[in-house]
């Protein structure tokens, strides 16, 4: 058992540890055969050696076990103003209105300062949360990233891929409302039948019912679906299949629409990794979360994004709202950024 270096990457997946890589690490454009690999993209597919295999990899129980004793970490926030939003709000609407999509997913950004302590402080606060979170983080030369997402965007052992449909956000105590709200309910349906729609060609889908995923403060539509594979498949090319579904990209997806919704996270002041995929090739399985619900930085300074999907029925006040929601149960799960 070591300290962590200053170059790591991490995930923790179903059997309830933590995966930790420890740098430096080999970059590779396709998938090392046989050897445990993280896959770290951008959103937009960019990297061309998105491949990351560690020098060497331990298993933990607890990232604490890793960390130095964590002192207090006190974080200037940025207050958050609407004005930029609620500009891409409309051009998305004005979108739609005239046919180019059907949905999109603009994302707002709340900055902070670290005053007091390291990231590394942030890290050690960590709520332990087991399934349906998968943990996850990437630092390497004073920059990095790290969350807690709830989102698969695929696993796959042999010719078996598991995915989900996971759309639509609630506050929990509303749950009854959210069950038959046809906005969250549509908005939930356009990701679900896309990934189907993707899926179909290539194997045997089975859809499941939907149903809602509890995150203890908010509560989401979740679609669980199966595909046995026709023939295997490459990894890179199921995720170019599948990412970004339409719980984090535009509907239709096309160089088009996807260059639009570029143009609005780049106004937005996105992070380039928010809502990517974070994966880890190990014993003969792939799992690949999307990276959501995370914090990313620079030095002291943190971003903290959270998106939300835009269709007809959309209103400017609930989704700014939603945005707040989810921001808000980051803070929860790394409690040193309250």
């Amino acid at each position: 058992m070591s300290a962590l270096p200053a170059e790591f990457a991490f995930i923790k997946v179903g059997c309830g540890k933590f995966l930790i890589g420890h740098g430096p690490f080999e970059f590779c454009a396709q998938q090392p055969a046989g050897q445990t690999a993280f896959y770290i993209n951008d959103f937009f597919l960019q990297n061309k050696q998105p491949w990351i295999v560690p020098a060497r990899t331990e298993w933990v129980d607890s990232l604490t076990e890793l960390l130095p004793a964590g002192e207090s970490v006190k974080i200037a926030w940025s207050k958050m103003e609407a004005d930029a939003f609620a500009e891409v709000f409309a051009q998305i609407n004005d979108a739609i209105s005239v046919g180019l999509i059907e949905k999109s997913v603009p994302v707002a950004v709340q900055q902070g300062q670290l005053v007091e302590g390291t990231v590394l402080d942030i890290l050690a606060t960590m709520t332990e949360l087991d399934e349906p979170f998968i943990s996850y983080g990437y630092v390497a030369g004073g920059k990095g990233f790290f969350g807690a997402t709830p989102e698969l965007l695929f696993n796959l052992k042999g010719k078996v891929l598991q995915t989900m449909a996971l759309a639509g956000t609630a506050k929990a105590d509303e749950r009854e409302v959210f069950a038959v709200d046809p906005k969250e309910i549509r908005e939930h349906a356009f990701v679900a039948q896309t990934l189907v729609a993707k899926l179909s060609d290539i194997g045997e889908v089975e859809q499941g019912k939907r149903g809602m995923m509890d995150l203890g403060e908010i509560v989401h539509f979740l679609t669980p679906i199966e595909v046995e594979l026709f023939d295997y498949r490459a990894v890179e090319d199921l995720i170019r299949r599948l990412h970004p579904t339409p719980a984090l990209g535009p509907l239709p997806r096309t160089r088009e629409t996807m260059k639009m919704l570029e143009n609005w996270r780049s106004k937005l002041e996105c992070p380039v990794h928010f809502g990517a995929p974070f994966g880890l090739a190990h014993d003969g399985e792939f799992t690949c979360a999307v990276a959501i619900r995370g914090v990313h930085f620079s030095g002291e300074n943190l971003s903290l994004p959270s998106g939300c999907g835009v269709i007809e029925a959309s209103r400017l006040m609930n989704e700014w709202r939603e945005l707040r929601l989810k921001r808000e149960a980051v803070k929860k799960v790394f409690s040193a950024l309250s």
